[in-house]
């Protein structure tokens, strides 16, 4: 079917975590005894999904070249000839884009649809478009496109400043990298070769796990900040240590031996911790919701 050939387009998955984000943004920001708003929830999930899908048939335009050359990229649909003509693509992307906009300030309001402009233009034109094949600290600002998802989400609630989703926000932003280095340590040879300047590419595994290391320090310790400030109860601060704990540990084993293995089992864990980290946030959310 021809609707299944553009499907890989949009990174479902990841498409999908970056609306599980949002709707962690918009979890933080319940008060005492508040109802959900469904349809509040459906307009944010299917506004950031247009946003992310956009940005990501977006990314598969402009790396069609360097997808050709990478064995992880060469089955996309542009490379592998799925689709026909890299401008329908980036047609669709704006078009995805537009309408992400639009649901977002006809549904929610304007601080909704700037968090998402923002988010997509970072993955879409600092990251993909001039930061990834020219400096190591591509994914440093890339990570911002997730951050601006959580923010999204915490202005769907209402346009003024909510502090409970500008943490989480942080933790997303200290997550991107420890995520992304272990996936490039496992995938250094195929990005060497395309010429992208990540950073195991740069600076070799040993020393890029060493940083991964000091950042997931980092994220530990972004990510206790909602407890601190009174914005995250013993559920949240049990998963922040706990898995903040074992993905430290998992770093230490990293830079001790820098195999492709162990970094990809870092890339595994990252997933989990996320995943584990936000269902907190949610669980918390639906307790203080049922204290009337």
């Amino acid at each position: 079917m021809l609707i299944a050939r553009y499907l890989p387009l949009f990174k479902l998955r990841i498409c999908s975590l970056i609306t599980f984000s949002a709707i962690v943004g918009l979890a933080a920001t319940r008060t005492r005894g508040a109802d959900i708003d469904f349809l509040r929830l459906a307009a944010l999930a299917a506004a950031t999904m247009l946003a992310a899908a956009g940005a990501s048939a977006f990314n598969h335009y402009f790396d069609r070249d360097i997808d050709a050359i990478m064995q992880r990229t060469a089955a996309r649909p542009l490379p592998a000839g799925g689709v026909i003509g890299g401008k329908t693509v980036l047609v669709l992307s704006i078009a995805l884009f537009l309408m992400s906009i639009l649901v977002s300030l006809k549904a929610l309001n304007y601080m909704v649809a700037l968090h998402l402009a923002l988010g997509a233009l970072v993955y879409a034109v600092l990251y993909t478009a001039w930061l990834k094949r020219r400096s190591w600290i591509n994914i440093i600002v890339g990570g911002l496109a997730g951050s601006f998802a959580v923010l999204a989400g915490g202005a769907s609630a209402g346009p003024g400043f909510c502090l409970p989703p500008v943490l989480l926000a942080m933790v997303i932003f200290f997550w991107t990298p420890s995520h992304f280095w272990s996936f490039a340590i496992y995938h250094r040879r195929e990005y060497a070769k395309a010429g992208v300047p990540m950073l195991p590419v740069v600076i070799g595994d040993k020393k890029t796990a060493f940083y991964m290391l000091i950042n997931t320090v980092a994220l530990t310790a972004a990510s206790l900040a909602p407890f601190i400030m009174g914005h995250g109860g013993y559920i949240y601060l049990a998963a922040a240590l706990g898995c903040g704990a074992y993905f430290i540990a998992w770093n230490v084993r990293l830079v001790l031996n820098p195999a492709r293995e162990i970094a990809w089992k870092n890339f595994k864990i990252s997933m989990a911790y996320l995943a584990v980290l936000f269902t907190a946030v949610i669980i918390e959310a639906v307790i203080k919701g049922m204290r009337g």
